[in-house]
């Protein structure tokens, strides 16, 4: 990764006035071997950290009907139930991880890992700055308050044990690519697509190595997935209503060539690092291209929301007596909940193909190796 710090000279990767809290408040207790999950993200992956910031409302899922399949109450997660990290939990033998800033976090949920992920975060500082959620960079600061606090109750050498084995979870970068095409940002108009890319690239890797400095081994990470052909971003060319937004659909092509050469390149340079790239996007295709196979009738439309498709963000929320939205009778029929989420059920099946597809979807290693093998 030799490369990779000049790819953000124009983005604070670690911002000093964005949110690092100290929420999660560890007590010594007795440990397990099992190893632990740590998760870095968006809100494919927020499993509620943002129900605890002062953000915008489409970045918080707090409201019903999400949470309506599994919890029967709104958790904060973007979509009717559990999401990836939730499904990988159940596999590993972990219990559902939590979020950083839920409060009475306790010694033996930090030790089967924190949840940092954040709605509408991306690995640029930029991205939806003026909303306030969580940018990469600050999850990893808030990270490494978890190690400190690690190191305070359990010893530098427990410390180094947990984190070792542990394997961190990492989603990011749809948010990057959508952001500039819904405010016209000049940063992007003034950058080449390519060089815009290694920005996102840039800043993710560095986390990746950040987090290798402090002991971690063990990472599962996910190329970018059909962000183009969300139900949102159907109608954002207007001569081509109902197709896939092609300028977004370029930068995912991009990133996904990056994201693996520049992971190749790191594990050949960095003893005992270990990796699983999750194709999202040709999984992705697959399940738009063939929804009967995977049990779906709709792919398009969402499930909740009102306008084309259902894409405007308006699920859970009402202007007064009558709800501002449309809810579908039967949501395992459908792929998307919302606008720009998945449903539990694509959910599941896309964590199913993380934790042990296919080599030609999942490698070099698949999750389930990373956790019970190493």
């Amino acid at each position: 990764m030799a490369n990779i710090k000049r790819f953000g000279l124009i983005f604070l990767l670690f911002p000093t006035m964005i949110l690092s809290i100290h929420s999660v408040s560890c007590e010594k207790t007795v440990l397990t071997n099992q190893a632990a999950l740590f998760v870095f993200g968006d809100s494919v992956f927020d499993v509620g950290n943002n129900n605890y910031i002062n953000t915008f409302r489409a970045a918080q899922a707090n409201v019903w009907p999400y949470g309506q399949t599994t919890f029967k109450f709104p958790t904060g997660r973007n979509s009717d139930g559990r999401l990836i990290p939730d499904f990988i939990a159940e596999y590993a033998w972990l219990p559902l991880i939590p979020p950083y800033l839920q409060p009475g976090n306790s010694v033996s949920q930090c030790t089967y890992g924190v949840n940092f992920a954040s709605a509408g975060a991306g690995a640029l500082v930029e991205t939806y700055r003026p909303q306030n959620v969580i940018p990469l960079g600050s999850q990893l600061n808030n990270f490494k308050n978890v190690e400190k606090m690690f190191k305070e109750k359990l010893g530098d050498a427990e410390t180094k044990r947990i984190l070792s084995r542990a394997v961190y979870l990492i989603q990011i970068g749809p948010n990057d690519y959508f952001y500039p095409f819904s405010v016209k940002a000049t940063y992007f108009q003034s950058n080449s697509k390519d060089k815009f890319v290694n920005y996102v690239i840039g800043n993710t890797t560095t986390v990746i190595e950040e987090i290798y400095k402090i002991g971690g081994r063990k990472f599962g990470i996910m190329n970018m997935g059909r962000l183009d052909c969300v139900p949102s971003l159907l109608t954002m060319d207007p001569t081509r209503i109902g197709s896939c937004f092609e300028p977004i659909t370029e930068l995912i092509k991009l990133h996904n060539v990056r994201i693996s050469n520049v992971l190749r390149d790191f594990q050949r340079r960095s003893p005992g690092f270990k990796y699983s790239l999750f194709d999202a996007y040709t999984a992705g295709t697959e399940a738009i291209e063939n929804p009967t196979k995977y049990g779906f009738k709709e792919v398009k439309k969402a499930c909740c929301g009102s306008g084309p498709f259902r894409g405007s963000s308006t699920c859970g929320y009402r202007s007064g007596p009558s709800r501002d939205f449309d809810i579908c009778e039967n949501v395992s029929d459908y792929m998307f909940f919302d606008g720009s989420h998945t449903s539990e059920k694509a959910n599941q099946q896309t964590a199913e193909l993380m934790w042990d597809g296919p080599s030609d979807l999942v490698g070099p290693f698949n999750l389930k190796t990373l956790f019970q093998k190493f």
